[in-house]
């Protein structure tokens, strides 16, 4: 069997390594059914017991009221840029947009396509990208406003959520949910495709302020209804059975090997503050985002030539680090340090970059 690598793949991404043997030992018996969890049907009770308890530790872990609903939706993140829309934009209201990057381009996009009064209030378009907005007005008038809370692409993220008053927030936390705690109250709607930080790629999480559920028009299609989903638990149709499944298991290890998520958050700033430290003090590796803005997530970063970064990311493949190469719109290192990344990994991989730098620089 061959050695597992550290893996900073920006998603599908690192699971944490209990969970992928639990999923080993279980796999062919799936919890006496002598079945496995991909064999065995949405409609049973064991199946629906993993169901309830993935949305039972998402509810403790992030601190949710009864007034929000707990779903699984297929497309990922990318089906909820129109969905959203669809069902939550109000007749005669404009939607409000925060542009942070590609995400958020293609967020707003889908809006357009359906005809919407859309507005974008702030976007750091203006410099590639590379910080979070501070100011902007919010229209009271909003439907809801719609930002991402971590840029996986571009390597930023909101230390502080926006304010927006009566106004909805919505939000795409595909790569840093169940990273940090945070006050839901706020937010009409939050959604995650799962394979960033908390299961394997093929569904979204979507948590849904049970008010925003009467705006939902009745012309929309049943699979595009967020309604359809929360009346029926997630099981109107067939679901992703084996990525809730995992999320429940990564959720448990959340709850009973890490602890919560203010733990958690205190080991994701460990992490970052290893990384980031050791490229600033460097002066052969550079950050590409300002430092307020940086994500705690996916730190990125170049080296002095299109050449080096080419065999950097070679190089660490072959030392066992992999997944370090930038996203293809923009070039460039990254570093992926989700939730299953531990503190020793980043050590890892900061000793291979000071390695490298002694060898190039």
């Amino acid at each position: 069997m061959a050695k597992r690598i550290i893996n900073f793949n920006p998603g599908p991404a690192a699971l944490p390594l209990p969970v992928l043997d639990e999923i080993r030992e279980e796999f062919l018996n799936y919890r006496g059914t002598g079945m496995s969890i991909l064999e065995i049907s949405h409609r049973s009770k064991p199946f629906e017991e993993t169901l309830n308890q993935a949305v039972e530790r998402t509810r403790r872990l992030l601190n949710l009221g009864d007034e929000f609903h707990v779903v699984f939706v297929q497309g990922g993140a990318s089906l909820q840029f129109c969905m959203i829309p669809m069902n939550f934009a109000l007749e005669g209201n404009p939607i409000d947009y925060i542009n942070t990057g590609t995400w958020s381009t293609k967020a707003i996009k889908e809006a357009k396509h359906l005809g919407k009064d859309v507005h974008v209030i702030a976007s750091s378009e203006d410099k590639n990208f590379a910080y979070i907005p501070k100011t902007f007005h919010v229209d009271e008038d909003a439907s809801y406003l719609h930002f991402t809370s971590n840029n996986t692409i571009k390597g930023t993220q909101w230390a502080e959520f926006p304010k927006s008053g009566p106004v909805p927030l919505v939000c795409d936390m595909s790569s840093d949910i169940m990273s940090r705690p945070f006050d839901p109250k706020p937010f009409g709607l939050i959604y995650a495709g799962a394979q960033k930080n908390i299961g394997p790629a093929g569904s979204a999480m979507v948590i849904i302020r049970k008010d925003m559920l009467q705006r939902v028009p009745e012309g929309i299609p049943s699979m595009l209804k967020y309604t359809t989903f929360a009346a029926e638990n997630s099981l109107y149709n067939t679901p992703a059975c084996f990525v809730i499944y995992t999320v429940s298991l990564v959720l448990k290890w959340l709850e009973e090997t890490i602890g919560g998520l203010e733990k958690m958050e205190t080991i994701n700033k460990e992490k970052a503050n290893i990384l980031y430290g050791f490229i600033d003090r460097s002066g052969f590796y550079r950050g590409t985002t300002e430092k307020d803005s940086r994500s705690l997530m996916n730190v990125t970063f170049r080296l002095p030539t299109e050449e080096l970064e080419a065999k950097f990311v070679g190089e660490a493949l072959k030392a066992g680090l992999g997944g370090l190469k930038g996203h293809r719109s923009v070039g460039g290192c990254r570093a992926s340090l989700y939730n299953a990344i531990g503190v020793n990994d980043v050590k890892s991989l900061v000793e291979f970059m000071a390695d490298f730098q002694k060898k190039e620089g």
